[in-house]
């Protein structure tokens, strides 16, 4: 595996695969690899000569105040595991090769950001959309593959491949969870042992919504007392938790036939996100 650190050496490496006839793969990462990142990596190297993970802690889609500074980073340990998983490309620019001195240009997408996590981290999509967009425009892949867990992030992402015809795919992978279904995130490293117990409660909530669902109980006041009793037991406060279309994030009155269940909570020093896709029987 090659660590690169500019948009030269990419698009250069990328250039000899296609004059290969090869297909090419992007996994955008901000790196503290766990399980999850390493399945996205998995998936995308199984389908494509070429996969190159992008290490990146984007400047732009933290707000002020949030957690920029302490983002956890071991760029040594993320290009081992990185390697392992099958990746061919690390690409680990410095922040002024993204967003080079004069750089006046953001993406925004109204409706879908407006919003879950976009109603309490204004900007935050504008940062995500504008660099994810940046990466598609610097590897050309064929794909690009996210986790579930963003399920936000995934339906911004799609947006703007739709409205700006950008030739990529976007490929959603599964929410990998640890033994107890806490989902992973590079955030779950700020949990002390207490907030770690506490933040079980997140999956379960989302359980209790899935059997009252499984149950009969459709309607979006049901399915939410149901997972608001969970968190409540817990000592959880949420942010949100809401039921919503997965199609566009418009409110859902009841889960007919699916809807999407999400929820974010700040839970010791981390705030957590997790979601569920919920389909009546």
């Amino acid at each position: 595996m090659q660590t690169l650190r500019t948009v030269a050496e990419v698009r250069d490496a990328v250039r000899a695969t296609r004059e290969r006839g090869g297909s090419v793969g992007l996994v955008p990462t901000m790196g503290a690899f766990h399980e999850g990142h390493l399945s996205l990596m998995r998936a995308a190297c199984a389908a494509h000569d070429l996969v190159v993970v992008s290490l990146f802690v984007n400047p732009t889609q933290f707000g002020p105040g949030e957690d920029l500074a302490a983002y956890p980073r071991d760029e040594q340990r993320d290009a081992s595991l990185a390697e392992d998983a099958g990746a061919d490309i690390l690409f680990a620019p410095p922040v002024a090769e993204v967003y080079p001195d004069g750089f006046a240009t953001s993406i925004h997408v109204t409706g879908i950001t407006d919003v879950l996590c976009g109603a309490t981290r204004p900007g935050h999509f504008d940062g995500v959309a504008t660099v994810v967009t940046k990466l598609f425009g610097i590897v050309r892949p064929d794909a690009a593959y996210f986790g579930q867990k963003d399920a936000q992030q995934v339906l911004v992402v799609r947006r703007v491949v739709r409205d700006l015809n950008l030739d990529v795919r976007v490929v959603a992978c599964p929410i990998v969870r640890e033994a107890d279904g806490l989902a992973m995130s590079s955030r779950n490293a700020y949990l002390d042992a207490a907030a770690r117990v506490q933040a079980r409660a997140l999956s379960r909530a989302l359980d209790a919504a899935q059997s009252a669902v499984a149950a009969g109980q459709v309607a979006a006041t049901g399915v939410l007392a149901a997972a608001g009793a969970v968190l409540a037991e817990a000592g959880i406060d949420p942010e949100y938790l809401e039921l919503r279309s997965p199609d566009d994030l418009a409110p859902a009155d009841a889960v007919a036939p699916s809807a999407l269940l999400a929820v974010a909570a700040r839970i010791g020093a981390a705030r957590l996100i997790d979601n569920r896709l919920l389909e009546a029987s």
